[in-house]
Protein backbone atom coordinates (compact mmCIF):
# COMPACT_ATOMS: atom_id res chain seq x y z
CA UNK A 1 0.00 0.00 0.00
CA UNK A 2 1.50 3.32 -0.94
CA UNK A 3 0.88 6.86 0.35
CA UNK A 4 -2.48 6.24 2.02
CA UNK A 5 -5.82 4.53 1.56
CA UNK A 6 -7.36 5.68 -1.70
CA UNK A 7 -5.39 8.93 -1.62
CA UNK A 8 -6.44 9.87 1.92
CA UNK A 9 -4.84 9.51 5.32
CA UNK A 10 -5.16 6.19 7.14
CA UNK A 11 -7.54 6.38 10.13
CA UNK A 12 -6.33 4.36 13.13
CA UNK A 13 -8.45 3.79 16.24
CA UNK A 14 -6.38 2.90 19.30
CA UNK A 15 -8.53 1.52 22.12
CA UNK A 16 -6.21 1.65 25.11
CA UNK A 17 -6.63 2.75 28.72
CA UNK A 18 -2.95 2.85 29.72
CA UNK A 19 -1.51 6.34 29.04
CA UNK A 20 2.02 4.92 28.85
CA UNK A 21 1.04 2.43 26.15
CA UNK A 22 -0.84 5.17 24.28
CA UNK A 23 2.32 7.29 24.32
CA UNK A 24 4.48 4.41 23.11
CA UNK A 25 2.02 3.53 20.35
CA UNK A 26 1.94 7.16 19.21
CA UNK A 27 5.74 7.30 19.29
CA UNK A 28 6.04 4.11 17.26
CA UNK A 29 3.48 5.33 14.72
CA UNK A 30 5.07 8.79 14.48
CA UNK A 31 7.75 7.37 12.20
CA UNK A 32 5.13 6.00 9.81
CA UNK A 33 5.70 7.37 6.31
CA UNK A 34 2.05 6.85 5.34
CA UNK A 35 -0.21 9.80 6.17
CA UNK A 36 -2.38 8.80 9.12
CA UNK A 37 -4.46 10.01 12.04
CA UNK A 38 -4.48 8.21 15.39
CA UNK A 39 -7.71 8.45 17.37
CA UNK A 40 -7.52 7.25 20.98
CA UNK A 41 -10.33 6.16 23.26
CA UNK A 42 -9.77 4.81 26.75
CA UNK A 43 -12.55 2.29 27.26
CA UNK A 44 -14.97 0.01 25.45
CA UNK A 45 -17.96 2.33 25.81
CA UNK A 46 -16.08 5.22 24.21
CA UNK A 47 -14.89 2.91 21.43
CA UNK A 48 -18.45 1.81 20.68
CA UNK A 49 -19.62 5.44 20.59
CA UNK A 50 -16.70 6.31 18.26
CA UNK A 51 -17.47 3.42 15.92
CA UNK A 52 -21.18 4.23 15.78
CA UNK A 53 -20.48 7.98 15.59
CA UNK A 54 -22.60 8.85 18.59
CA UNK A 55 -22.46 11.88 20.86
CA UNK A 56 -19.08 13.60 20.91
CA UNK A 57 -17.89 11.20 18.19
CA UNK A 58 -20.61 12.03 15.62
CA UNK A 59 -18.16 13.65 13.20
CA UNK A 60 -15.32 11.15 13.64
CA UNK A 61 -14.20 9.13 10.62
CA UNK A 62 -14.66 5.40 10.29
CA UNK A 63 -11.34 3.77 11.19
CA UNK A 64 -9.40 1.76 8.62
CA UNK A 65 -7.90 -0.37 11.39
CA UNK A 66 -8.46 -0.85 15.12
CA UNK A 67 -5.74 -1.59 17.67
CA UNK A 68 -7.67 -3.07 20.59
CA UNK A 69 -6.63 -3.83 24.16
CA UNK A 70 -8.68 -6.59 25.78
CA UNK A 71 -8.59 -5.45 29.39
CA UNK A 72 -10.52 -2.19 29.34
CA UNK A 73 -12.60 -0.35 31.92
CA UNK A 74 -16.37 0.08 31.57
CA UNK A 75 -16.63 -2.41 28.69
CA UNK A 76 -14.31 -5.31 28.00
CA UNK A 77 -12.37 -5.48 24.73
CA UNK A 78 -13.65 -9.00 24.09
CA UNK A 79 -17.23 -7.75 24.18
CA UNK A 80 -16.34 -4.84 21.91
CA UNK A 81 -14.64 -7.22 19.45
CA UNK A 82 -17.82 -9.31 19.32
CA UNK A 83 -19.88 -6.17 18.64
CA UNK A 84 -17.56 -5.06 15.83
CA UNK A 85 -17.48 -8.41 14.08
CA UNK A 86 -21.26 -8.93 14.35
CA UNK A 87 -22.07 -5.50 12.89
CA UNK A 88 -22.53 -5.43 9.10
CA UNK A 89 -21.15 -1.87 8.90
CA UNK A 90 -18.04 -2.58 11.01
CA UNK A 91 -17.05 -6.21 10.55
CA UNK A 92 -14.67 -5.57 7.64
CA UNK A 93 -12.49 -3.24 9.72
CA UNK A 94 -9.36 -5.19 10.68
CA UNK A 95 -8.98 -5.54 14.44
CA UNK A 96 -5.49 -6.11 15.84
CA UNK A 97 -5.60 -7.28 19.43
CA UNK A 98 -2.74 -5.55 21.25
CA UNK A 99 -2.79 -6.66 24.86
CA UNK A 100 -0.65 -7.82 27.78
CA UNK A 101 -2.49 -11.13 28.03
CA UNK A 102 -0.68 -14.16 26.68
CA UNK A 103 -3.36 -16.53 28.02
CA UNK A 104 -4.32 -19.26 25.56
CA UNK A 105 -7.98 -18.70 26.45
CA UNK A 106 -7.77 -15.03 25.39
CA UNK A 107 -5.95 -15.89 22.18
CA UNK A 108 -8.41 -18.64 21.24
CA UNK A 109 -11.44 -16.53 22.15
CA UNK A 110 -10.17 -13.52 20.20
CA UNK A 111 -9.70 -15.55 17.05
CA UNK A 112 -13.10 -17.21 17.60
CA UNK A 113 -14.55 -13.70 17.66
CA UNK A 114 -12.76 -13.03 14.33
CA UNK A 115 -9.85 -10.87 15.45
CA UNK A 116 -7.52 -10.35 12.50
CA UNK A 117 -4.42 -10.93 14.59
CA UNK A 118 -3.30 -11.17 18.21
CA UNK A 119 -0.18 -9.45 19.50
CA UNK A 120 1.05 -9.63 23.07
CA UNK A 121 2.58 -6.39 24.31
CA UNK A 122 6.18 -6.86 25.37
CA UNK A 123 7.27 -5.36 28.69
CA UNK A 124 10.31 -3.42 27.46
CA UNK A 125 9.98 -0.03 25.80
CA UNK A 126 12.24 -0.87 22.85
CA UNK A 127 10.43 -4.16 22.25
CA UNK A 128 7.03 -2.41 22.45
CA UNK A 129 8.13 0.15 19.86
CA UNK A 130 9.37 -2.68 17.63
CA UNK A 131 5.98 -4.39 17.87
CA UNK A 132 4.22 -1.17 16.83
CA UNK A 133 6.60 -0.79 13.89
CA UNK A 134 5.96 -4.42 12.89
CA UNK A 135 2.20 -3.85 12.98
CA UNK A 136 2.69 -0.70 10.93
CA UNK A 137 4.89 -2.45 8.37
CA UNK A 138 2.49 -5.36 7.88
CA UNK A 139 -0.88 -3.61 8.08
CA UNK A 140 0.04 -0.29 6.46
CA UNK A 141 2.65 -1.33 3.89
CA UNK A 142 1.94 -4.95 2.97
CA UNK A 143 -1.78 -5.57 3.40
CA UNK A 144 -4.47 -4.05 1.21
CA UNK A 145 -7.16 -2.73 3.56
CA UNK A 146 -10.83 -2.89 2.58
CA UNK A 147 -12.35 0.26 1.06
CA UNK A 148 -14.80 2.26 3.14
Amino acid sequence: MSDAVGGRALEILLVEDNPGDVGLAREGLSECKIPHHVHVVGDGLEASAFLHRKGAYASRPRPDIILLDLNLPKRDGRDLLREIKEDEQLKQIPVVILTTSAAEEDITRSYSLHANCYVTKPLGIDQFLQVIRSIENFWFNTVKLPPK
